[in-house]
C-alpha cells in the first residue's frame, strides 16, 4: 500500500516538473495565442513583472472584469478595463483569440461581451502581449511585427506612462480618458479627457460631451493661464505639429505615478507611497483651482477667491438680474455703451472719425474661449484689434502671438499667481467712468489707510517695550540648544541678522509639514512650500534628524547667506531654531531647478548659460560654492536662474588664493581633480562646476548618465572624443541644433562648447577665470585657446552606472525637484 501511495506521489510530482518545463518553454507567460485562452481566474503577467492581466472584482461585487492592474501593488489598483459595461456575473469568463483573429471575452456560453473589433484579420495568425508599459498589443504573429489593435487607443480612465492622449485630424484618430460611474463600477461615467485642436490646441475635460474644463492654448512650452502651467516639469510632453494637425500629450517619470480621471471630473495625479502602503492623490483640475467653463456665461468673469465668483466686466451689466442674484450666472452679461467704432459704422460715419474706443486690461487672465490667431508682432496687436470692429479683444503670448477675439467671450478666470494680460475693448466714455473710480478709491484707501496708520501707532508706543522683551525671551529660547554647542555670542551675532521664524508659524504655512506640499529632498532634509499670512509665498528647508549634515553646515548657510545680498542668489528670508528644530526659510522658486528643464528628453527650452550668475562677490572676499550643479540651480517665475544651497560655500579673503579641506564635500561628477583627489579648492573649483553644466546643458545630459550608441562615456569624455574628430556638434541635444535658424545661434552653441572644454582642463592655472569666461560668452574675446584633454578622460573617476543623483559622501543628498 506504501509503495502504491509512494508511486502516485512521484507520479504526480513528474507531471508538476513538466508541466512547469511546458509553461516555461512551450508557451510565454505574457501572451495570448490562438491555442491558450485565459480562463476566470487566470492571469498573465508582463515580462517585467510591472503589470497583470486577467479576470478581478471589486469589493462587495460578484461581477468580473478583465483588465490590466498593477501586479506589484498590493492595493488592487487596475489601469485599463475591457468588459467595462457587460461583466459576467460568475467566474465563467475566457479571454482568449477568436475564429476571426480579434482578442475578446466570453461569458459562460459563450457570448461576446467585448472585442477588439478589428475587421479583415487573418484567422489563426494573430497574439496578444502584454507589455511592461501597460500596454496590450494584438499583432500579427508572435514576433509581433504589426500591430493592429492596443490597449493605448482604446483608454479606460488611466493615463499611464508612455501613453498618448491625443487625436491626429487627417486621420481621424483620437485617444482620450474615460471616466467610470463609480470607484466600483467601470461602466462609461459621465466625463472625458482629450486633446482638442480648436483654433490652438488645448487640453479639455467633457461632461456628456459638452465642455466642462480647458487648459487654455498651447504655447509651445505650457497650457498658458491654468493649473497646468509645468507641463515639462510635470514630466509631461507635448506634441503639437500644425501642419500634419496631429496633437497629443504623453509623461514619463522614474517613479511610480499615473493620473486618473475619476467619476466627478477631475483629474488626479496619484503616486505610490511605499512608506504609507497607498496612493498619495494629488488633484490637477478641480472646483478649488478652476471654474467649470461657461459659469459665469458672455462677459462673466470668474474668481474664485470672490463671493460671488462671477462678476460682469467694466462696461458690462447682468442680462438677468434675478437669476444673476439667485446664483446662476449662465445667462451673461451684456455691453452698457456700444462701442465707438459701431455708432460710427451705424451713422455712416468712417473708422477712425469722432471719438475711438481704448481697452481696459485685466492682469492675470485666464483667455477667453475660441481665440483667432496671428502671427503679427506684440506691438501690433492693439492697432490690429482697432481696425476690426468685430474685435472685442485681444491677448499676446510670445509663444503664440497675437490672439484676438470676437463676439462672446467665454470662460474666462482671473487668477492670483499666474495667467496672461488680456485687453477688453471699451468705448472711450466707459474708460473714463473706470479711470475716474480707480482714482476716487485710491484717494479714499488713501485717506482710511492714513487714519488707520495715526491709531495704530498709539497702540504700538504702549505695547513696544512689551515687543521688545517678548522678542528677547524668544531669541534666548530659540539659541538655548546651540549655546552648547557654538558659543552664545557666535550664534547671536548671526541670528540676529534675519529673520526669526516661530515653529508654530512655519508649521501653519505648510500645513503641518503636508506631504503634498513636499517640493524635494536633500541632504540637509526636506522642503515644503508654505504660505505666510500675508500671502507671500515661501520655500521651508528642514533639517531631517537622520540627515548627515547638521548645525555646521546650518550656520555656513546663515553666515554666508545673511551677508550676501545678490539678484541671482536665493534669498533667505529667515530661519527658526525652536527645540530640535532647524529650518531655513527662503523664497519659493516656482519653476524648480534647471536640471528639471536640462535632463528632459523634450525639455523643449534652450538655457543660454549666463556666467553672470556664479559671480557673487562679498566685501571679505569671494565665495566658493563647492557644489554647483543643475539641481542648484533654482528658477523663478520668469524662469531667471538663481543660486542656492550654500551650506558647502567657502568665504575666501582678499589676500587667499587656495585652500585644503579636511572633508570633501558635493557632488562628484562637478568636483574638479585637484578637489576631488587632494581637497584642494580655489576659484577655479567652481569653474570646473561651470564648465561640466555649460556642457550638459548643451547635450542635455547628465555627466555620469550619458550614453551614446556603442559608447559608454561622460559627457567630458564624449565631448572631448567628438571635438578631437571634428563632430562637434554630435554633442549638441536635439531640441538645440533643431532649433538653430541661422549662423549666429550656431557661433553661440559652437562658442559654448569651446567654453566648457576650456573650464574643464585637467589644471587649475590652465582654467579661464569668471570674467575671462564673461568676455568669452559675450563674445567680447574673440580667439580662444585651444583646449587641452579634460580631466577625467583616460579613466572614469567613478563608475558610469551609477547614476548622479545628487552629492556624495556626506553632504547634500539631493533629489531632482526643485523648489
Amino acid at each position: 500500500m506504501e509503495s502504491v501511495i509512494s508511486d502516485s506521489v512521484l507520479l504526480a510530482f513528474e507531471i508538476l516538473l513538466l508541466s512547469c518545463f511546458y509553461l516555461q518553454f512551450g508557451t510565454a507567460l505574457d501572451t495570448v495565442t490562438p491555442s491558450e485562452s485565459i480562463k476566470d481566474p487566470e492571469f498573465l503577467i508582463s515580462q517585467g513583472g510591472v503589470f497583470r492581466l486577467g479576470f478581478f472584482s471589486f469589493a462587495n461585487s460578484t461581477n468580473r472584469y478583465v483588465g490590466i492592474l498593477y501586479n506589484q501593488i498590493p492595493v488592487q489598483t487596475v489601469v485599463w478595463v475591457a468588459n467595462r459595461n457587460k461583466p459576467p456575473k460568475d467566474s465563467s469568463g475566457i479571454l482568449n483569440i477568436s475564429d476571426d483573429g480579434n482578442l475578446v471575452v466570453l461569458n459562460g456560453k459563450a457570448e461576446i461581451l467585448w472585442s477588439s473589433n478589428i475587421t479583415n484579420l487573418v484567422p489563426n495568425a494573430t497574439t496578444a502581449h502584454l507589455l511592461d508599459s501597460g500596454n496590450l498589443v494584438l499583432s500579427n504573429g508572435e514576433d509581433g511585427a504589426s500591430s493592429l489593435w492596443k490597449s493605448f487607443k482604446d483608454a479606460s480612465n488611466a493615463f499611464i506612462e508612455t501613453m498618448k492622449i491625443g487625436t491626429d485630424v487627417q486621420r481621424g484618430l483620437k485617444v482620450e480618458l474615460k471616466s467610470w460611474k463609480s470607484i466600483d463600477d467601470p461602466s462609461d461615467g459621465s466625463f472625458s479627457f482629450g486633446f482638442e485642436p480648436f483654433n490652438i490646441p488645448e487640453l479639455v475635460i467633457r461632461n456628456n460631451n459638452k465642455l466642462y474644463f480647458r487648459s487654455g492654448p498651447w504655447n509651445g512650452n505650457i497650457f498658458i493661464a491654468t493649473i497646468m502651467k509645468t507641463v515639462y516639469i510635470d514630466g509631461f510632453h507635448v506634441v503639437a505639429d500644425n501642419q500634419r494637425q496631429v496633437y497629443y500629450i504623453t509623461h514619463e517619470y522614474s517613479r511610480l505615478k499615473y493620473y486618473e480621471l475619476d467619476s466627478q471630473g477631475k483629474l488626479v495625479e496619484r503616486t505610490w507611497d511605499a512608506g504609507k502602503g497607498d496612493w498619495i492623490n494629488m488633484y490637477f483640475t478641480s472646483q478649488t483651482e478652476s471654474c467649470v467653463y461657461g459659469q459665469c456665461g458672455a462677459f462673466g468673469m470668474c474668481d474664485l477667491t470672490k463671493q460671488p465668483i462671477c462678476s460682469c466686466l467694466k462696461g458690462f451689466k447682468p442680462r438677468n438680474i434675478e437669476e444673476w442674484s439667485r446664483g446662476n450666472w449662465s445667462s451673461g452679461c451684456f455691453r452698457t455703451t456700444p462701442l465707438q467704432c459701431q455708432r460710427d459704422k451705424n451713422n455712416g460715419s468712417e473708422a477712425g472719425q469722432g471719438d475711438v474706443d481704448g481697452f481696459l486690461k485685466l492682469n492675470m487672465m485666464k483667455v477667453p474661449a475660441f481665440p483667432d490667431l496671428s502671427s503679427i508682432n506684440n506691438g501690433e496687436c492693439k492697432d490690429q484689434c482697432l481696425k476690426n470692429c468685430s474685435c472685442v479683444a485681444y491677448a499676446y503670448d510670445a509663444g503664440i502671438g497675437c490672439m484676438f477675439w470676437s463676439g462672446d467671450l467665454i470662460d474666462m478666470q482671473k487668477f492670483s499667481t499666474r495667467g496672461v494680460d488680456l485687453y477688453i475693448r471699451l468705448p472711450s466714455s466707459e474708460l473714463v467712468i473706470v479711470i475716474t473710480a480707480a482714482i476716487v478709491g485710491i484717494v479714499t484707501i488713501t485717506i482710511i489707510i492714513l487714519f488707520l496708520w495715526c491709531w495704530m501707532a498709539k497702540r504700538r508706543g504702549r505695547k513696544q517695550k512689551h515687543k521688545q522683551i517678548e522678542l528677547q525671551l524668544n531669541k534666548g529660547n530659540a539659541m538655548t540648544k546651540f549655546s552648547s554647542n557654538v558659543g552664545e555670542n557666535s550664534i547671536g551675532a548671526k541670528l540676529q541678522q534675519l529673520r526669526l521664524f516661530n515653529f508654530e508659524e512655519l508649521a501653519t504655512a505648510t500645513c503641518n509639514f503636508d506631504h503634498a506640499n513636499k517640493l524635494g529632498q536633500g541632504g540637509f532634509g526636506p522642503v515644503y512650500r508654505g504660505t505666510l499670512g500675508d500671502e507671500k509665498e515661501i520655500a521651508v528647508k528642514r533639517l531631517s534628524k537622520a540627515s548627515v549634515q547638521g548645525l555646521e553646515e546650518f550656520m555656513n548657510e546663515v553666515e554666508v547667506i545673511s551677508k550676501l545680498q545678490h539678484r541671482n542668489l536665493v534669498k533667505l528670508l529667515g530661519c527658526c531654531v525652536e527645540a530640535e528644530e532647524k529650518m531655513l526659510v527662503y523664497e519659493y522658486m516656482p519653476n524648480k531647478s534647471l536640471d528639471a528643464f536640462v535632463f528632459a528628453h523634450f525639455s523643449g527650452l534652450y538655457f543660454y548659460p549666463n556666467p553672470h550668475i556664479f559671480r557673487a562677490d562679498l566685501r571679505t572676499g569671494p565665495i566658493i560654492h563647492r557644489d554647483l550643479k543643475a539641481s542648484n540651480v533654482l528658477l523663478d517665475q520668469e524662469l531667471n536662474p538663481k543660486i542656492s544651497d550654500f551650506g558647502m560655500a567657502k568665504i575666501f579673503g582678499g589676500d587667499e588664493n587656495q585652500a585644503i579641506t579636511k572633508r570633501i564635500v558635493g557632488t562628484y561628477s562637478y568636483m574638479p581633480p585637484e578637489y576631488a583627489m587632494q581637497g584642494q579648492f580655489s576659484e577655479k573649483s567652481d569653474v570646473f562646476s561651470f564648465g561640466v553644466l555649460l556642457l550638459e546643458i548643451v547635450s542635455g545630459r547628465r555627466n555620469t548618465n550619458f550614453y551614446n550608441n556603442s559608447y559608454h562615456l561622460s559627457v567630458l569624455e564624449y565631448a572631448w572624443k567628438l571635438w578631437n574628430e571634428g563632430n562637434i556638434w554630435g554633442l549638441v541635444d536635439k531640441v538645440i541644433s533643431e532649433s538653430k535658424s541661422d549662423s549666429k545661434n550656431e557661433k553661440e552653441i559652437w562658442r559654448c562648447i569651446h567654453v566648457g572644454l576650456l573650464c574643464v582642463q585637467e589644471y587649475a592655472k590652465d582654467r579661464p577665470t569668471m570674467p575671462i569666461i564673461v568676455s568669452m560668452l559675450n563674445s567680447e574675446i574673440l580667439d580662444l585657446n585651444t583646449p587641452k584633454q579634460p580631466a577625467f578622460t583616460q579613466g572614469p573617476l567613478m563608475s558610469h552606472d551609477v547614476e548622479d543623483r545628487g552629492s556624495l559622501n556626506d553632504v547634500t543628498l539631493t533629489n531632482l525637484d526643485g523648489r
